[in-house]
């Protein structure tokens, strides 16, 4: 497929009022596929303030200023659900997480150009700037990378930056769907997709959090006075819209669940609580949670992840398993990190077969018939000159 020049694309056009969205997307609606992205802010809220929203069509690139005076989002919305319009994003998930807050559910007919260049073989969580520069030979202007998308007025300069994460987009998409096409991986595309399809993907379960502190114990009433408090930060940071580290950082969670004060004085001494916090209502709110956990039976109390209980996987092993998914990648070539994460090669060298992704469906063929082979010493690994070989006992 021949490379888009910069000249092909429509100059962006601002959009500021519902009557201008709603023509656009009445057009875009014709459309078979329609580029999107977000520009937002982040860094004092818990839930994105979004600031712009950038669509591409065959004859309209738009960014339309989602924080203009009386602007409806709703014929957004309808774009959004139409699924005889595939939306295609690049990066897609913090936009989708956007998407859900605003319209409270997510878009029809997905496409994430990231995974499916990771499908493709352009390697782990390829950055837009790249996957542009080696698809279409432009090259983006990074000058306003780190603009504050929430001040105005805009710049001509910023819609156009804004634009070009459309515009090239269009390209991409199309570069890459004819390639998986031809070489029959648009179903290993879809079935990465469809998590990014469920809402529980981007809400996370409060009574979940306290695991991604990995705390370092055993001791299971500590660990159920971490999930509660955890959970209680989480459900009050949604509330206030801070983010939940700046209402408290993990390290005060690890070491309130290790101590257990019973009174305000006692939580003000925790390292990273202020008293204001202490004595005010957060700190009656999280104290009122670790009483809850403390009066748990223990039955009712979480274990610790098994990979803490049980014995550490064989590091030789680890590395075998990590050198083999690298050829069996290298061979498919498709992106190891899209196939089997550290973890995932750390349960593989504990379990027999383990229940994971890459024991099912293209991941199996790619990688897991051969793991599980490596683990019963009916695969060998060599060198042939500059590659690593395998075969078959």
């Amino acid at each position: 497929m021949a490379h888009a020049s910069k000249a092909e694309f429509p100059d962006p056009v601002l959009i500021t009022t519902t009557d201008e969205l709603t023509a656009v997307i009445e057009r875009l609606r014709q459309e078979p596929f329609v580029t999107i992205d977000t520009e937002f802010v982040r860094e004092r809220t818990y839930w994105p303030e979004l600031c712009l929203v950038q669509l591409a069509g065959q004859a309209d690139v738009v960014v339309v200023d989602t924080l203009a005076a009386g602007i409806d989002l709703a014929p957004l919305g309808v774009l959004l659900d139409d699924p005889a319009v595939v939306k295609v994003f690049h990066a897609a998930r913090q936009d989708l997480e956007i998407f859900l807050h605003l319209f409270d559910r997510l878009p029809e007919s997905l496409f994430d150009t990231q995974v499916a260049a990771m499908v493709a073989g352009y390697g782990d969580q390829v950055g837009y700037d790249n996957l542009v520069s080696s698809l279409t030979g432009a090259h983006i202007d990074k000058t306003h990378r780190f603009s504050d998308w929430s001040a105005r007025p805009l710049s001509p300069a910023q819609i156009s930056y804004a634009a070009a994460d459309v515009t090239h987009l269009r390209t991409v998409y199309q570069v890459l769907l004819d390639r998986l096409g031809r070489e029959g991986r648009l179903d290993w595309v879809a079935a990465e997709l469809a998590v990014l399809s469920v809402p529980a993907t981007f809400r996370p379960d409060p009574e979940t959090m306290w695991e991604r502190m990995r705390p370092r114990t055993a001791n299971r009433r500590m660990l159920g006075i971490l999930r509660a408090i955890a959970a209680w930060r989480e459900r009050e940071a949604q509330r206030v819209n801070v983010p939940r580290q700046r209402l408290l950082k993990d390290e005060s969670l690890l070491e309130i669940a290790a101590t257990a004060p019973a009174d305000s004085d006692a939580l003000a001494r925790i390292r990273g609580v202020s008293r204001g916090f202490a004595e005010g209502k957060g700190g009656a709110g999280l104290l009122e949670a670790l009483a809850d956990a403390k009066a748990l039976p223990d039955s009712a109390l979480p274990r610790p992840p098994k990979a803490r209980e049980g014995q550490r996987p064989s590091p030789a092993l680890v590395a075998l398993l990590k050198v083999l998914l690298a050829a069996c990648c290298e061979e498919h070539d498709v992106a190891p990190r899209l196939v089997a994460s550290a973890d995932d090669l750390d349960r593989l060298a504990l379990e027999a077969e383990p229940d994971l992704p890459l024991m099912q469906g293209w991941r199996r063929k790619v990688f897991g018939d051969d793991a599980l082979a490596l683990k019963s010493g009916q695969m060998l690994l060599g060198v042939d000159g500059t590659r690593i070989r395998r075969a078959r006992i």
